[in-house]
């Protein structure tokens, strides 16, 4: 499992050129860089490394974890960095896989005003553009992503997919006529610029977001 994860790692490091700070040390950090060369049916490890580039690229911050023990561990590590008491998740089997012998730090709170973060499942993860395909199916609805200061995405490595396209197709594979009544992109914390072209995040949307990728292999 460590040989399988520092391989990945080393390959993104090797791809990609400028480093993102983590606000958290023991996390692996991934740089991030917007030159990568167009892929046709990519291995799960190449779009990894797109995904990483693009996500970084647009102030999102990755985390690669080799297991759901690491990223529990690692978002406990993130919740002592950034003061987060309390955590808001609707999604019942996402609390089951991150929740250990029933404790959670700071415990779960049933609705995002009375919480400091907000954690979400995705649909899939767009490499090309380093988006997350949410969905009220995957993530609870449009609140806990879009409100909440910060929104965590926890998805799996047989969720990426190379482009916009790609994913829709596979929506309609797998729900046919009972699409999720809501279906959106993001792409990064929210970004608004006044008259003056300053730019500004987190106006009308998280401040900040995190994507812990878990590989399944």
């Amino acid at each position: 499992m460590a040989d399988a994860k520092q391989q990945i790692l080393s390959t993104l490091e090797q791809a990609l050129k400028h480093s993102v700070p983590v606000p958290f040390p023991e996390v692996q950090q991934v740089p991030a860089s917007s030159v990568l060369p167009t892929l046709q049916q990519q291995p799960e490890q190449d779009l990894a490394v797109l995904f990483a580039s693009q996500f970084t690229a647009m102030q999102g911050q990755f985390s690669f974890c080799a297991s759901w023990q690491e990223c529990r561990q690692q978002l406990h590590i993130l919740g002592q960095h950034k003061g987060i008491g309390r955590w808001h998740c609707a999604d019942d089997a996402l609390v089951q896989r991150l929740t250990q012998q029933g404790h959670w730090p700071g415990g779960w709170h049933p609705t995002v005003p009375d919480s400091h973060a907000s954690i979400t499942g995705a649909e899939y993860l767009i490499a090309r553009t380093g988006s997350l395909l949410l969905s009220s199916t995957a993530s609870a609805g449009r609140v806990p992503s879009v409100y909440s200061p910060i929104h965590i995405c926890i998805a799996r490595t047989s969720q990426l997919v190379y482009d916009i396209a790609d994913a829709l197709l596979l929506m309609q594979e797998r729900y046919g006529k009972q699409l999720p009544s809501q279906i959106s992109l993001a792409t990064g914390p929210s970004r608004t610029a006044d008259i003056e072209k300053t730019l500004v995040t987190g106006v009308h949307g998280p401040k900040e977001v995190f994507c812990f990728l878990i590989d399944e292999a």
